[in-house]
């Protein structure tokens, strides 16, 4: 045999399609990840303002015309009020104004992203300098000494969306993408939620009593987890048996390299191009990280919108593998009526 028959033997033309497929992804991967991580930039990040009302609306316009838009600022009636609206994240910062001083008080949140909390104090400062004013730094929402530039939350949630897919994959792979009928669906998914919620349990443990990594109440963090996990596994089932194979890689394209880089994880979503901001709370790795963070750091406030998109995650992927799963028994693994089957009550024997 000749070179070109072997090569043709070694890589077959689904193979070659395959490969093919993983080079579009590898290099998403990297355009995904420089694309919304190489420039962090904050934009219309909202920006609570307390001063006296002959100055609030001239210094709002002075925030809000900074070259590139970095603040989107509002008036705020008092200091209590602007740490309650940062605490329910409605506001990722504000400044108030000393009436009867020269120094004023930024307040931020580095449990919410330090990168954010530090740009947010430099901005300010520079603004104010530029008025013979100082300005100091309170945190209201403090990042753990044990969560570097709070990012166990991102990582965390990382883990759990890896654990997800990786678990369906393995599913996947071991005994066919395409579940052959709606029984072995079933167990496949009470399989996912067993793994999800010891998955879940198992990262609070870590970040939680093992590490001290985040503070945070300890079952709702489980919960969050086992939730994130089995999203992200149920979505996985639901490609592979749309697509095959191919699902593997659609499960990578939605979580890694979209999700993963638009989570809010290192910047948060304020510091990220548009894109990235648009897409990130709407993908699990995003909701996850906001919720996670929620939890930890603003006593579980504000979560209720990212736990429906968790939650929708998982009854699609459920829904779509269990419907998919009456159709191929139906249909048969080829997609045509398998014989004998006409007339064949609801769980003869004539199963796919």
């Amino acid at each position: 045999m000749n070179f070109a028959g072997e090569v043709r033997q070694a890589v077959t033309p689904r193979a070659a399609l395959l490969v093919l497929g993983v080079l579009v992804l590898q290099l998403l991967f990297i355009l995904s990840y420089v694309g919304a991580l190489h420039r962090p930039v904050a934009t219309d990040v909202p920006f609570g303002v307390v001063a006296p009302p002959q100055a609030s609306q001239q210094l709002i316009a002075g925030l809000d015309g900074l070259p590139g838009g970095p603040l989107d600022p509002r008036a705020v009636d008092d200091a209590a009020e602007a740490r309650r609206q940062i605490m329910n994240r409605e506001i990722d910062g504000a400044l108030v104004v000393n009436p009867s001083g020269t120094t004023d008080t930024v307040l931020v949140a580095s449990g919410g992203g330090s990168a954010l909390a530090t740009s947010l104090a430099r901005i300010t400062t520079e603004v104010m300098a530029e008025q013979q004013r100082r300005v100091r730094v309170v945190d209201v929402a403090p990042a753990s000494s044990d969560d570097f530039d709070g990012l166990s939350s991102f990582y965390l949630v990382v883990g759990w969306c890896v654990g997800g897919y990786l678990c369906a994959s393995i599913l996947a792979i071991s005994a066919g993408s395409r579940p052959a009928n709606l029984r072995r669906a079933l167990i496949r998914t009470l399989v996912m939620a067993v793994y999800s919620v010891l998955g879940g349990i198992g990262g609070a443990v870590i970040v939680g009593p093992a590490l001290g990594a985040l503070p945070g109440s300890f079952w709702a963090l489980a919960g969050l987890g086992a939730l994130v996990v089995f999203a992200t596994g149920m979505i996985t089932l639901a490609l592979q048996a749309l697509t095959g194979i191919v699902g593997i890689g659609l499960a990578v394209l939605i979580i890694v390299i979209a999700g993963n880089p638009s989570a809010g994880g290192a910047f948060p979503l304020p510091m990220l191009p548009d894109f990235w901001r648009a897409i990130g709370p709407a993908l699990p790795p995003g909701a996850g990280t906001w919720v996670a963070r929620s939890i930890a750091y603003f006593r579980g406030n504000a979560v209720t919108g990212s736990l429906l998109v968790l939650s929708a995650w998982a009854v699609a992927g459920t829904a779509l593998t269990l419907l998919l799963s009456l159709r191929r028994r139906r249909t048969g693994p080829d997609g045509t009526v398998p014989s004998g089957t006409a007339g064949t009550p609801p769980g003869g024997a004539h199963s796919v």
